[in-house]
């Protein structure tokens, strides 16, 4: 099983494409929120997952647990709070498919998960902890945070961050930018996009950041680059792995189907547990499976509602074949 920590949120999207908020004129409610998105992600692939968060005791709270229940994740750790309301974004997509957004989170109900509400015995069950940098944010659910990762790194668990890093919600960059490296120090597998990987080291190139990023402590650092598939650094490896070209709709939830279809697809294949002796061939293949699952989610509009099932894609990698190296 997989263990996803954070947020789960309402995305507000803008019914018209390539409008921004200010002239957007009306929304689509649609489930959010990066941890939430990959527990939903995972087990459409397949693999069973439970999320660990807080959503305001609210109706927009109560359709984000009947979402994740529907999807199959468990949400037995899936606390409602009445001191704040979930939190929610409002987003529009530019007409490159990329998003504009705003958050309502002042503070939202996830940003009060206490570490007292993190069960030890839940976090020993799993085979990987996933979580983002938002619950990093405010000291309470960052104490929480820390617990499950002091639990995970106990267990033998691997633990996976993708920052998803929005600055709006941070008091300043160098206070996120500090939090987030602190983190990653207790990580195995860092998953993150070339804006964030730059932003974190302070290097431009793509190899050189990401290279500073695994000297702190992952096993493995994967950057994404949109089309043009992704990159990694293991070890003293390094490559990039072509992505697959599509037609796209919404990039909304892309990221984190890559998440959620590289977890899977290691936890599939018996490889989770040791991702620094990992092999080249296992680890591109993992890396090519992602980029499809990736791919697949930007073809149509939402996040979790574009996320595609194991034999979707099995079948489209069978038809598109292999990109090259």
């Amino acid at each position: 099983m997989i263990v996803t920590l954070g947020e789960a949120v309402i995305d507000f999207v803008s019914e018209e494409p390539g409008v921004d908020l200010k002239g957007a004129s009306g929304f689509h409610k649609m489930f959010g929120g990066a941890p939430a998105n990959v527990a939903i992600g995972v087990t459409r692939l397949g693999v069973s997952a439970g999320f660990v968060g807080k959503v305001g005791n609210d109706a927009f709270g109560h359709y984000l647990e009947e979402e994740l229940i529907q999807a199959g994740v468990d949400t037995s750790c899936l606390y409602f709070s009445e001191a704040a309301k979930t939190t929610l974004a409002f987003v529009s997509l530019t007409s490159q498919g990329d998003r504009d957004f705003v958050f309502y989170r002042d503070p939202g109900a996830d940003a009060l998960l206490l570490a007292e509400e993190i069960t030890e015995q839940y976090i020993q069950g799993a085979n990987a902890l996933h979580l983002g940098s938002i619950s990093l944010i405010s000291s309470m659910s960052r104490d929480a945070t820390c617990r499950a990762i002091e639990f995970a790194k106990n267990y033998g668990l691997t633990v996976s961050m993708d920052p998803n890093i929005r600055l709006s919600l941070w008091k300043n960059e160098e206070e996120a930018r500090k939090v987030i490296r602190d983190a990653l120090v207790h990580c195995d597998l860092c998953k993150l996009s070339k804006e964030e990987v730059e932003f974190l080291s302070g290097k431009a190139n793509v190899a050189e950041a990401a290279c500073d990023l695994l000297e702190l402590g992952p096993g493995l650092v994967i950057v994404t680059l949109g089309p043009r598939g992704c990159f990694y650094k293991h070890g003293s490896r390094e490559g990039t792995i072509e992505g697959y070209q599509v037609q796209v709709k919404d990039t909304t939830g892309a990221g984190d189907a890559f998440t959620a279809g590289f977890l899977s697809h290691i936890l599939h294949n018996g490889l989770l547990g040791d991702l620094i002796s990992l092999e080249e061939k296992d680890l591109v293949d993992a890396l090519r499976y992602a980029n499809a699952v990736a791919a697949m989610t930007t073809t149509d509009y939402g996040a979790t509602s574009a996320f595609p099932d194991a034999k979707q894609v099995d079948k489209f990698i069978e038809q598109r074949g292999v990109p090259s190296l």
